[in-house]
């Protein structure tokens, strides 16, 4: 698969933040549910007159209903004379046009070689917990999960360390066919901020469908004394699902950070990230 853009059209880079709230997740859906891509979609088409014509969105991080996004990236190729008409004023009626829970902070052209999803080395996701026995801020009510039994910290951050490097994390994923579940999971730590508040830090090349929120879910069962901290490292070597492994809830979790590498190094990761993973091969034990 080529990241060549098609003659005549120039590729956009968009950076771009939502509350993940009223949106069933990113990706446009059937039956008319409100998604992202959908809005974006929409209102670009309104704003460059484009009429039955849709320029469609390649995103670097799909998200599911009800997560946020602080710094989600995407790319759109258009027609380079549709480009040159409405590039000074682009941002302002998309601004005009989307409604308040998206907005777009910039659009411009992409190096060459750019892919919003593939030329990306890490995502960076936070999920946000309080266990305050009064609950959640009623402020960040639609941003901060309640877990109404004292957390141990320390106790989290231990079971995170084992769960860092390249693994198959099928424990931790819902699996889709032909897709692996191989990944390199660069960053998990725990800070409880001054308000009480715990934030997770996730960071990883890539993650599986549902990877993070059951990390999260593991974690949390080890911070309130129900597992051991050697417990999400023995369920992430069985690696089949485990029952005691809960999916939180989204509205804890927001992407807030996608990295990518030097322009001149773009072409090369997306054609890398585009390669099946496999983990290489375990020396053969006796007895």
């Amino acid at each position: 698969m080529s990241d060549e853009v098609q003659p005549g059209h120039v590729r956009i880079r968009l950076d771009l933040s939502y509350d993940g709230t009223g949106f069933s997740g990113w990706a446009k859906q059937a039956g008319g549910r409100r998604t992202v891509q959908g809005e974006i979609e929409d209102a670009l088409r309104t704003v460059t007159r484009s009429g039955g014509t849709t320029y469609e969105l390649t995103v670097a991080g799909r998200t599911d209903a009800g997560v946020h996004a602080r710094g989600q990236v995407a790319h759109v190729d258009l027609p380079a004379e549709l480009w040159e008409q409405h590039r000074e004023k682009l941002l302002k009626r998309l601004a005009g046009r989307l409604a308040r829970d998206v907005r777009i902070w910039s659009l411009a052209e992409a190096p060459a070689g750019f892919n919003a999803r593939f030329s990306a080395v890490w995502r960076r996701y936070a999920y946000r917990v309080t266990d305050h026995p009064g609950g959640v801020d009623p402020l960040l009510r639609g941003h901060v999960l309640w877990h109404d039994w004292p957390l141990d910290v320390d106790a989290m951050n231990k079971a995170a360390g084992r769960l860092l490097g390249e693994h198959d994390f099928a424990a931790y994923c819902k699996r889709r066919e032909g897709a692996t579940t191989i990944r390199t999971l660069q960053e998990l730590s725990l800070v409880r901020g001054a308000d009480g508040v715990i934030t997770a830090t996730v960071r990883a090349d890539a993650f599986c469908h549902n990877m993070v929120r059951s990390l999260i879910g593991a974690l949390l069962f080890v911070g309130d004394g129900h597992r051991a901290p050697d417990w999400p490292g023995k369920v992430l070597a069985a690696g089949v699902r485990d029952s005691a492994v809960h999916v939180v809830r989204p509205h804890g979790l927001t992407l807030e950070e996608i990295g990518y590498p030097s322009d001149d190094l773009l072409a090369a990761r997306s054609k890398e990230a585009r390669n099946k993973r496999s983990l290489p091969a375990q020396p053969a034990r006796c007895c």
